[in-house]
């Protein structure tokens, strides 16, 4: 039986925006369960949001591994009971713990996509992963724009139960079963290279993979802290903050699906330089603009923050390819970790101060990154200039 790159990518994109739509959903869930709700502040809240994210972390640096033992095949299947149980868990969530426990069952099926479908990828387009992995990623955004909107239409327009918007949930979840179903996956590029499992744990403890670990930790937070409390964020600058989230993703979507073209030009060490500049220039405009300049400013951080995932995995999987499926597991597992870190504390900000101080606070993050990948342009250039002498 032949492999179906075709179906298999399309089942993967699918399974993304599954992933994606949790995201959008979750931060319409905020107002739901908070203090105007059923009563939660948002501290708590931010704390029962984390388990999105460790959950995802903990899939993430075990199914990275497991991906090469075990099989991509098997991971994705995980990664559907998971989906499976949060959705269910989440409409049923009437409280922090439960919503804690919906949206941990949610997080390692988010983690456990991640964790089989970007090595997936990788193996399947190994002249072109960079490329593959941005437009792998443009559902990532692609599917908080749609969840963003299935929000809005279930809730504001037709005046229906938050338990029916994250039911439309099961939607892209069993449609991505159905492509999975019956086909044959491929091995993971480390095992087709025939790189021993010495040599893989070896490669994450060099110093260039270390240093882009902890640069994941700041463009994941940069990204994900601020549009997962959107709701909270910019509640005193726009009428519907989720339409603004949707417009934030919708110019990370067509962003990445011409990746390929920026790539060309800037390699990733030049993306995300310029990346990391328009995220922090986005995030001070986000603290003093309202109204209709409030997109404006979210357009200036959407252009920042769109190549900053799959460009830092791309940049792994071109460059250390050696670290192997669980290399990127590392990477998205780093990503997610900090932001399930941040949120609390973006929470506990808003509760004391307001929403512009925990902007400020955010922007702290980009700038450190400015001087991290302008080190790292820097370094690259000098290295390819080596390879080529």
């Amino acid at each position: 039986m032949e492999i179906n790159k075709k179906r298999l990518f399309l089942g993967s994109c699918l399974a993304l925006i599954t992933t994606a739509m949790t995201f959008a959903i979750r931060a319409r869930l905020e107002t739901v369960f908070g203090p105007k709700g059923i009563g939660l502040t948002l501290e708590q809240i931010g704390y029962a949001f984390t388990p999105a994210f460790f959950g995802f972390t903990l899939a993430m640096i075990f199914g990275g591994p497991m991906v090469d033992f075990i099989g991509i095949k098997k991971i994705t299947w995980i990664a559907f009971v998971m989906h499976a149980v949060g959705i269910v868990w989440t409409i049923l969530a009437d409280s922090m713990s439960s919503l804690f426990l919906a949206t941990l069952f949610v997080g390692i099926g988010n983690g456990m996509v991640e964790a089989a479908l970007n090595p997936m990828v990788a193996s399947m387009y190994t002249s072109e992963k960079t490329k593959m992995l941005n437009r792998f990623h443009v559902w990532f955004p692609g599917g908080i724009v749609i969840g963003s909107i299935v929000g809005w239409l279930v809730m504001d327009v037709l005046g229906l139960s938050w338990q029916i918007m994250v039911a439309t949930l099961f939607v892209p979840l069993i449609l991505y079963a159905l492509l999975f179903f019956g086909q044959k996956f491929p091995v993971t590029e480390r095992v087709q290279m025939g790189i021993s499992n010495k040599k893989m744990f070896a490669s994450i403890g060099k110093p260039l993979f270390l240093f882009m670990v902890f640069c994941m930790f700041l463009t994941a937070a940069s990204e994900l802290g601020t549009t997962q409390r959107i709701e909270s964020l910019l509640k005193e600058s726009v009428a519907v903050p989720l339409l603004v989230l949707a417009f934030i993703n919708g110019i990370m979507a067509l962003g990445r699906l011409f990746a390929g073209q920026v790539v060309h030009k800037l390699q990733p060490s030049g993306m995300l330089l310029y990346s990391a500049i328009f995220t922090f220039i986005g995030l001070w405009l986000l603290t003093i603009t309202s109204g209709g300049m409030t997109f404006v400013a979210a357009a200036v951080f959407a252009v920042g923050v769109t190549f900053f995932w799959p460009t830092m995995l791309g940049f792994v999987a071109e460059y250390l390819p050696e670290t192997g499926a669980l290399g990127l597991s590392i990477m998205g597992g780093a990503g997610m970790f900090s932001v399930s870190l941040v949120l609390p504390i973006m929470g506990k900000l808003m509760d004391d101060a307001n929403a512009s101080e925990a902007l400020r606070t955010m922007s702290i993050l980009p700038a450190i990154l400015i001087v991290a990948f302008l080190g790292l342009n820097i370094y690259m250039k000098k290295r390819n200039k080596k390879e080529q002498a």
